[in-house]
């Protein structure tokens, strides 16, 4: 798995850049935009490195997963990032500066990011959201996964109850196929039949 290039109709995604880290810094300081994410945001450019050594450098150094900054084709102005993990459950993530936010950019930059990973045969994917960020699961039905069940968990390390909810797209994986690992995990899972 490496992280080459993918290019759609607005966006270029690429591996991350030493002069990445100044945005990388505003966006990952920005209150509003990791109110969902599991992290503190960041007060420091030492933390903001960290963060993206942990995060970036590591995936590129072994291989195992995707990791891209996401730019503006127009300009090569990088607007976030999007990520699938290199772990089992080959979760995908994203994030973007809120300035970008409903414009369908996420979205492009995650059905890029699948066409990849299914050519690659990555078996399915996976994608979690806490159930308040109501946005988040919006994104996951555009690009086409079925919600599979919500689990509570104790989330680390901002240390409260969260409810999540499991999206899931198999490319080679049988239909009825469920990731389950967090179902197994939580005490507190169920499925939500309106959804």
């Amino acid at each position: 798995m490496e992280s080459k290039e993918i290019v759609t109709k607005r966006l270029i995604l690429r591996k991350l850049q030493k002069e990445d880290s100044g945005f990388f810094h505003k966006l990952l300081s920005d209150q509003e935009v990791n109110r969902f994410l599991p992290w503190f945001p960041v007060k420091s450019m030492g933390e903001t490195e960290q963060f993206l050594k942990e995060r970036y450098l590591t995936v590129y150094e072994k291989g195992q997963g995707y990791a891209y900054v996401i730019c503006l084709k127009e300009t090569g102005t990088p607007v976030g990032y999007v990520n699938i993990s290199g772990e089992e459950s080959h979760d995908l993530g994203y994030g973007l500066a809120r300035q970008y936010w409903n414009q369908g950019i996420v979205t492009e930059a995650c059905q890029g990011l699948i066409q990849k990973v299914k050519q690659e045969g990555l078996p399915y994917i996976t994608a979690t959201h806490d159930r308040e960020n109501i946005p988040s699961g919006k994104v996951m039905r555009k690009l086409g996964m079925s919600y599979q069940y919500s689990y509570e968990e104790q989330w680390q390390p901002k240390n409260y109850k969260v409810i999540f909810r499991l999206y899931q797209l198999n490319f080679t994986m049988p239909k009825e196929w469920r990731y389950d690992r967090y179902w197994k995990e939580s005490q507190i899972h169920f499925v939500e039949e309106e959804l």
